[in-house]
């Protein structure tokens, strides 16, 4: 099951982001001594009766003599834990197959659908050099390697920038190139096709069932993987503005073209009562072009430091977000110090995202239930304290908690269904400790 583009991922990141590399789009090459710096940590990640995910990271970074630098981060997480699947709640219990058509789950009356298969074992892998290409110019490269159980990802990056204004200004671009392979359990299902229900008809708890429930699913799906391919650009400026403010704006375009239905995902075809009639797999666009705008300043308070930064995102399936990050970095006179951390995100949804479809109206090419193109705000509160030591190692904890809301799309629900049966919060901890030595 993809990592990516989930709750989990979203969240993930913002704790992520601090802990080896900073912002990704913020972050410059380092003067260093010398020599072999590392830094390993391990982040838990929990939402409430949903996904649990530990994850550990280790990055070591190389520097030579000639500025030239080598970084290498190693990533492996776990997930355990539901996922919602995308249907509504019901007064009555519900039954879903299983993504490997082995099985089904029920549902309690009132709850949201979670599919508890939800687990799988990320390994990943990115590697990048950078030197300069002359006494202004600097370049950079990298590969990107991750693998789960389903999913296959190999990417390629490459940057240049250039020193203006004795240093204090520095224009860059750069490019990236990602190539995926996705292999869902039981494969990839025909977009808006019938979830077969087997509670409906025979079925042997250890095997695949009768002849007629096997074939009635082979029949939803289409093959057994897809692939979609990434291309991102990157055009930045960072400006030196006093000794106390360094900013930085960036410009990205992203285009997606491939397989970007979600597998896993299912969509409630209700009638005029609100009772769900059947599940249909979901459908979305085989392309994506994506635009954003990043902006960052840090200001130096003589012993403090405030980052902020703001960066808007919109592209042709409508979605639309905006992302608020502080942190301000307070340090002790024992040597300790102190990070508050607040981020705001909001999102509105996709033109083809809908909670539910009508019995009664003709269902579009493309739909979707998942509420992460949804219309949604999430909050991010966190703390992170760390400690230098004498002998030049450091040692961080952080704890953070997420909070997001689904937000009414002014779909009509009809009959009895309320918004409490389409929407629903996810909460979420974030535990993360860091070593660097």
């Amino acid at each position: 099951m993809q990592l990516d583009n989930n709750s989990f991922a979203a969240a993930l990141s913002i704790a992520a982001c601090s802990l080896l590399s900073g912002n990704a789009q913020a972050q410059t090459p380092e003067v260093t001594e010398p020599g072999w710096q590392f830094e390993s940590a391990v982040m838990y990640y929990g939402e409430t009766d949903r996904v649990q995910a530990l994850e550990g990271i280790f990055s070591a970074k190389k520097s030579f003599e000639d500025q030239k630098l080598l970084n290498l981060k190693l990533t492996v997480d776990t997930l355990t834990g539901a996922s919602a699947n995308g249907a509504i709640a019901q007064s009555e219990v519900q039954t879903f197959t299983r993504p490997s058509g082995n099985g089904y789950y029920q549902i309690s009356s009132g709850e949201t659908p979670l599919d508890d298969t939800f687990r799988d074992t990320r390994v990943q892998f990115n590697g990048q050099w950078t030197q300069p290409l002359s006494r202004l110019y600097t370049v950079s490269g990298g590969i990107h390697l991750s693998n789960e159980y389903d999913y296959l990802s190999l990417g390629v990056n490459a940057s240049i920038a250039r020193d203006f204004n004795n240093r204090n200004t520095t224009l860059s671009t750069g490019f990236s190139l990602s190539n995926d392979t996705i292999t869902p359990e039981g494969g990839i299902p025909l977009a808006l096709a019938d979830m077969p229900n087997y509670s409906q008809g025979k079925f042997e708890q250890d095997g695949w069932g009768s002849e007629a429930t096997n074939a009635q699913y082979l029949a939803t799906r289409s093959r057994d993987s897809d692939d979609k391919t990434t291309i991102d650009f990157l055009f930045g400026i960072t400006q030196v503005i006093n000794k106390n403010l360094i900013t930085q704006l960036n410009y990205s375009y992203s285009q997606v073209d491939g397989y970007m239905t979600d597998p896993f995902k299912v969509t409630s075809i209700v009638d005029s009562e609100g009772i769900t009639r059947r599940n249909i797999y979901e459908s979305r666009p085989d392309s994506r072009q994506k635009n954003s705008v990043f902006a960052q300043a840090k200001y130096s308070l003589g012993e403090s430091v405030v980052d902020i930064s703001y960066r808007y995102l919109w592209d042709d399936w409508q979605v639309k977000s905006n992302t608020i990050d502080f942190r301000y970095w307070l340090p002790f006179d024992y040597g300790g110090y102190i990070e508050p951390h607040v981020r705001y995100y909001e999102q509105e949804a996709a033109d083809f995202y809908k909670p539910l479809q009508l019995e009664s109206d003709q269902i579009p090419e493309f739909v979707s239930s998942d509420y992460r193109i949804g219309d949604m705000t999430a909050t991010t509160l966190g703390v992170k304290y760390g400690h230098p030591n004498n002998d030049g190692t450091e040692w961080a904890v952080r704890a953070e908690w997420y909070h997001q809301t689904s937000n009414d799309v002014g779909v009509a629900l009809p009959g009895l269904l309320t918004a409490d049966d389409v929407y629903s919060d996810v909460d979420a901890v974030i535990l993360q400790f860091s070593y660097k030595f």
